[in-house]
């Protein structure tokens, strides 16, 4: 038997296939919607992670800056102490320098010289005296020159003849003599509380 359908299904595939693709389009915008609204969500959750990492780095940063603020002025201090250290070291060899002038000149000084006075300026000191020969003063400026471990630069200035009365009867002639010389830069002496090294 052959069944013929009568009614209008053009009509009715047709509204099915509109619901379907309203069904369709409904169901990408939720999908599109909640695509949307994770991504936010997503930027938004990046962007709070992003501020507290450069809140942290902020935080490093300004804990640096004041660990590299201390060091400098630890250096400065350092600075500080070590010059106050030379001072002292200065003032130390200073002290003993008149010492050391006087026992270079005395050793230095040969037979037939005599020292009249010695006048220190800063590292320049002159030195008067009398000699009984020029061969004397030549001596004593060769020995200055070679043989000295704080004078340097010997410069004769000036020689002269002069008499000098021994006694009422007695007259020499000898030459008075006057020259300067540089005192060095003295090594550096090991401080007093240092210990001696160890003998093997």
């Amino acid at each position: 038997m052959i069944l013929i359908n009568l009614l209008p299904y053009r009509e009715e595939r047709r509204k099915r296939r509109k619901a379907a693709f309203f069904a369709g389009l409904g169901l990408a915008g939720l999908v599109g919607a909640g695509m949307v609204v994770a991504a936010y969500l997503l930027l938004q959750f990046l962007t709070q992670e992003q501020r507290a990492h450069n809140q942290y780095i902020q935080n490093e940063i300004s804990r640096l800056e004041a660990q590299i603020k201390d060091i400098a002025n630890l250096k400065a201090e350092i600075e500080s102490l070590k010059s106050r250290q030379r001072a002292v070291e200065d003032l130390q060899t200073d002290r003993n320098t008149p010492v050391h002038l006087l026992n270079d000149l005395a050793r230095l000084a040969p037979e037939g010289i005599y020292l009249t006075a010695i006048r220190q300026s800063d590292k320049a000191v002159n030195v008067s005296g009398i000699a009984q020969t020029n061969e004397r003063v030549s001596e004593f400026l060769r020995n200055i020159s070679r043989g000295s471990e704080w004078l340097e630069k010997p410069d004769l200035i000036e020689v002269k003849l002069a008499n000098v009365s021994t006694s009422t009867r007695d007259a020499r002639r000898l030459l008075d003599f006057s020259m300067t010389v540089t005192i060095k830069v003295p090594p550096r002496e090991p401080a007093a509380g240092a210990s001696a090294p160890k003998k093997g």
